[in-house]
């Protein structure tokens, strides 16, 4: 490497350590020894210290071997007198200063807890988030596993104004990467230069301001460590396996603007070790020999203009890029855009107007690929704040479509459309809402842009069984209630094909394998009357998919026997989950929280607990944040139910299969569900009130409890005995 860089990363590492260690000596005077540490709601404890070591730093005394650790680390200054081989001794350099960074950074969490936000979303009077909680991970690392995310840019300092830095956050965003924002150039900062274009921040738009100085670097290295540890099956410690996964999974890259400071160079030394090169638009040296990294290890002197796909290209990140015919930007990166009030343009649906969307399939003859109609007023033809009702029926053929299809493809509206900038969309079916934003319009988006991203995506996604798919948009009041009344009655003969499968009925459920990646033993059994975990995949869905792709990780399971029904062991499925599990799980039952439960990933939606005391099963949803009856929150339920290890008493569950009837059937069904967060309560209330009905106590949904009743098992038991609960008066389930 060039003695130039290596020199300021080694000068840089120093200055670190140094400052690091006098914060971690003040902060001993100040708490103690015995004073936790640790980056807020996370399991991970300092994740680059724990990937990389090993090490739990838990509290403050911790500390004390990780700076000896970095001073071994660091190599002497570099001088005339000094003469080193550069490479080895810059990345040991590199990797010291991320220790005493994360160090440095979890010691701020407890000198200035106002810091960081600590939040999903930047506040109003403080834009910067900090590390990533476990919710947002779980939320978000995932996709750099599925591919929904390749990889992120991590940005040091600003470029010279705010158009710049808003044309490479949107380049960056439609090659759906996220984009960490860190410290300043010359005051200047990125995340403030997109707020002050209108540029929404946050990790919904993948726009992410981890922090305002260089330290915060860390957060993402860390994040692609901890990706590693929870989706690539990386123990604590393998630092080798660690640095390849990310070398190897993770496609990121830092790109520097303006001025390198050493300090600057120190993280840059330290990214290389994980694979990840540096782009920049100033005048520094460049390390072109490859090595570490996939090509380059340092590029410099790049126009801006070119910058992101001189990245792409560095990194050897491999991106495809649906290029849809619209005139607004287009991909995974808008799909957690909000149209706020003024914004808004103009709103279809949502009870504001008529509003429907339904698939269905046709003969090969009565579809024209490719025809987009739009019979009506469009956007165009009204003013702002007006609203239209609004009607969209795509009508697709294929030889091998599929009526069991139609409620798949159609699902896949809701983010087809959310995918282009500047368009809202909510629900489904006919209490489907739009919102429309003033910029969108700006630029010429019309409803045909809508038939156009359905058209050409639909046969993306769904070659394999599409072969032809033509749209038809509707904005008369007297045609969108035409096509209400055809989509009210395909869903009613849906819900009836639905509502008539059950276990029972089929000889075939479906596995999902796709999270083995980061749970090498789980195995997800779906069936017509349990939905997978993760609330994603229906048995449907599994049916599909194995059409679309018969290689997939939704393969058909012969069920088999059926040794017991209540709690639903079948031989069939015990065979399957052997092999597919490599033996690591030999039984697994469908109906059971006891006895040999499925196996959980991590991604599951909620988690369902024994509560022995109250003779009752808890659930919690993982959007709920305080305390359970369990005495665990969400996050440390989780820990106990993932991993795709069986916890009797511990299994991951989807919301849906609260108001199944194979509901913990081996356990009493819904009769034994003593808690539930409000919030999860009442998104299910209809659903869970018709269950009751069935069960033959209708008063049963008022017999369970929530976090207003209490949130420890005496508070909910002495509730529970004022209602007569039924769990009170069951076999003892434990």
């Amino acid at each position: 490497m060039s003695k130039i860089i290596c020199s300021a990363a080694i000068r840089g590492a120093h200055k670190i350590v140094d400052m690091a260690e006098e914060k971690y000596e003040e902060a001993l005077k100040k708490f103690g020894p015995e004073q936790e540490v640790s980056f807020p709601n996370t399991a991970y404890f300092l994740p680059v210290i724990y990937s990389m070591l090993g090490a739990k730093v838990q509290n403050i005394g911790d500390m004390k071997d990780i700076f000896q650790e970095c001073r071994k680390l660091l190599p002497p200054i570099v001088s005339d007198t000094i003469w080193l081989p550069y490479l080895a001794p810059a990345l040991d350099a590199g990797m010291a200063t991320f220790f005493a960074e994360e160090m440095y950074e979890s010691i701020r969490y407890l000198n200035e807890p106002e810091f960081y936000t600590k939040t999903e979303d930047p506040g109003s009077e403080n834009i910067w988030l900090g590390a990533a909680d476990d919710l947002i991970f779980r939320k978000r690392g995932v996709e750099f596993v599925d591919g929904t995310a390749p990889g992120f840019a991590a940005i040091m300092g600003a470029p010279p104004n705010k158009e710049i830095a808003s044309k490479i956050a949107l380049e960056l965003q439609e090659k759906n990467l996220y984009i960490f924002m860190h410290d300043h150039t010359d005051g200047v900062r990125i995340a403030e230069q997109l707020i002050d274009n209108e540029v929404q921040i946050g990790w919904n738009t993948r726009l992410v301001p981890f922090g305002p100085t260089y330290t915060s670097a860390v957060f993402a290295i860390g994040f692609a460590c901890r990706v590693a540890m929870a989706f690539g099956g990386i123990k604590p410690g393998d630092y080798k396996g660690n640095l390849i996964y990310n070398k190897d999974r993770t496609f990121a890259f830092v790109m520097a603007f303006g001025p390198v400071s050493d300090e600057w160079y120190a993280n840059a030394a330290g990214a290389i070790n994980w694979g990840f090169p540096t782009i920049s638009d100033y005048d520094i040296p460049e390390v072109l020999p490859t090595g570490i990294c996939t090509y380059e290890h340092v590029v410099s002197q790049v126009p801006h203009e070119e910058i992101v796909q001189k990245a792409i290209e560095v990194r050897g990140l491999k991106v495809t890029v649906s290029k849809i015919d619209i005139p607004l930007s287009y991909g995974p990166a808008f799909e957690g855009e909000r149209i706020r009030k003024d914004d808004l343009f103009m709103e279809c649906g949502g009870g504001r107007t008529t509003g429907v969307e339904v698939l269905i399939s046709k003969d090969m003859e009565e579809v024209q690929d490719g025809l987009v109609t739009v019979e009506g007023p469009d956007i165009k033809d009204i003013k702002e704040g007006e609203n239209l009702p609004l009607a969209i029926l795509v009508e697709v053929a294929g030889r091998e479509m599929q009526s069991d299809f139609e409620p798949i493809l159609e699902r896949q509206f809701h983010h087809l459309i959310n995918y282009v900038q500047g368009i809202m969309h909510i629900g489904q079916r006919n209490i489907m809402w739009v919102r429309i934003g003033k910029a969108a319009v700006e630029k010429g988006f019309s409803f045909e842009h809508v038939g156009k991203v359905l058209h050409g995506k639909l046969h993306q996604e769904f070659g394999a069984i599409l072969d032809k798919i033509q749209v038809k948009i509707y904005t008369i009041q007297e045609k969108v209630e035409e096509v209400v009344e055809l989509a009210k009655k395909v869903y009613t003969e849906r819900d009836e094909r639905l509502g008539t499968m059950t276990d029972d009925t089929e000889d075939i459920f479906y596995s999902c394998t796709l999270c083995q990646s980061f749970a090498p033993s789980h195995v997800c059994v779906i069936t017509p009357e349990r939905v997978g975990m993760c609330g994603a995949y229906n048995w449907l869905d599994g049916k599909a998919s194995f059409q679309i792709n018969p290689t997939g990780p939704n393969q058909p399971i012969e069920k088999g026997e059926c040794i017991d029904p209540d709690i639903g062991f079948f031989t069939g499925i015990n065979e399957f989950v052997n092999q597919a599990s490599r033996g690591a799980v030999t039984d697994v039952s469908c109906y059971s929280l006891m006895t040999d439960p499925m196996t959980a990933c991590g991604c599951f939606e909620a988690i369902a607990a024994m509560l022995p005391q109250c003779n009752g099963i808890m659930v919690v949803n993982r959007d709920y944040m305080g305390m359970t009856p369990s005495g665990m929150k969400f996050t440390t339920l989780a820990g106990m139910a993932g991993g795709g290890a069986q916890t009797p008493g511990f299994m991951g569950v989807s919301k849906h299969y609260l108001t199944s009837r194979k509901l913990f059937k081996a356990e009493g069904g819904l009769k034994r569900v003593v808690w539930l967060p409000k919030m999860l309560k009442e998104e299910l209330k209809d659903k869970l009130i018709e269950r009751c009905n069935e069960e033959g106590m209708p008063e049963l949904f008022d017999m369970i409890a929530t976090e207003e009743q209490g949130i420890t098992e005496e508070e909910i038991l002495k509730f529970l005995k004022e209602k007569g609960h039924p769990a009170l008066s069951m076999e003892t389930a434990v």
